[in-house]
């Protein structure tokens, strides 16, 4: 190959390899303040405030806020505590009407939004991808091997105490199928208002 030519082709390369990069790097950053809409959750255990990444992943957001402004939240609960490696997850969501469930969503994985199970993330909870209705878990710990099948959409940013605290809640030593059994909590954690803060 003539020298110019390899010039050439070595030059494209870096310009694909920069551009891969450059994509990877944008997916990692996190929203501009203004993408961010806050949640609180004021449960019977505390408050717990969450960032939504609107602009990293605006149907699993849209969705979450639907039923945090149509009040359907109010008087559910986080209904499960699950141990994890250094820590776990709650997991809340309507189990008193499934008339009040809308249809499922797209998936959003992290591999699209750049958001991962870290510490504090939120995420959806569900059988499988695409299958997500009003379910969500809130993480203590790192779980990276979560970024495989759940699609986180924000991040505590006032109450982890809380949720280490509902974590720590008495579970019922029968309630519960398969996994599940051994983690539910007794009594429910009551979500008494969801809002979002202006």
């Amino acid at each position: 190959m003539p020298a110019s030519s390899y010039a050439g082709a070595m030059l494209t390369r870096f310009a694909l390899a920069l551009s891969a990069l450059t994509s990877a790097a944008v997916l990692a950053q996190p929203a501009p303040r203004e993408e961010l809409v806050k949640v609180a959750l004021d449960t019977s255990a505390g408050r717990i405030v969450v960032a939504l990444d609107r602009a990293r992943a605006p149907v699993t957001t849209a969705n979450f806020l639907a039923y945090v402004d149509s009040g359907k939240f109010d008087g559910e609960g986080f209904y499960r505590a699950m141990p994890l490696t250094n820590g776990g997850l709650i997991q809340g969501g309507i189990t008193s009407d499934g008339r009040k469930l809308a249809k499922p969503i797209a998936h959003e994985p992290p591999s699209q939004t750049g958001i991962r199970h870290t510490a504090g993330a939120i995420s959806m909870a569900s059988a499988a991808p695409g299958e997500a209705r009003s379910d969500f878990f809130i993480l203590t710990s790192d779980q990276p091997s979560y970024d495989a099948s759940f699609a986180p959409f924000g991040k505590v940013i006032e109450g982890m105490d809380v949720v280490k605290a509902i974590l720590a809640a008495p579970v019922s030593p029968t309630k519960g199928q398969g996994a599940m059994k051994g983690q539910m909590l007794e009594p429910v954690v009551k979500i008494r208002k969801a809002e979002r803060l202006r």
